[in-house]
């Protein structure tokens, strides 16, 4: 395709039919019992990631979440909160899916806790004597 092709694509919105089309809102395809106190998001626009990220934090704090590690990749696109579970992961786990699905500034979310990788485990050599 040529290059005049593609910005007058760009510059309309023009898609073709078998392309999926960007949603404009977050996908609700977590299932409740998935959330274990770690959220990932990915976001739009990556100049914007620290505005949402202390969005959220601001919302959070306000609903009586603990936060306990926050991270944004180095390109800004990926963010990811890892919150204190309560008495009722199942109704926090509602809460936070409803307001991550709101934002128009994510593409999408899911419930995920990123855990240390585990040390490999080096077997011991036994010399012969």
């Amino acid at each position: 395709m040529n290059i005049f092709k593609k910005m007058y694509q760009d510059y309309f919105g023009y898609k073709k039919l078998n392309e999926m089309q960007d949603i404009e809102e977050a996908q609700l395809i977590n299932n409740l019992k998935d959330y274990r106190g770690g959220v990932e998001y990915i976001i739009n626009d990556p100049a914007q990631s620290q505005a949402v990220a202390a969005e959220i934090r601001q919302w959070t704090e306000r609903k009586g979440f603990t936060i306990i590690k926050h991270t944004i990749s180095k390109s800004g696109k990926i963010g990811y909160f890892y919150f204190r579970l309560g008495d009722d992961p199942g109704e926090e786990s509602q809460k936070i899916q409803g307001y991550f699905a709101q934002k128009p500034e994510l593409k999408h979310f899911r419930f995920n806790v990123k855990s240390k990788k585990p040390k490999p485990v080096i077997p011991n050599r036994k010399l012969k004597i």
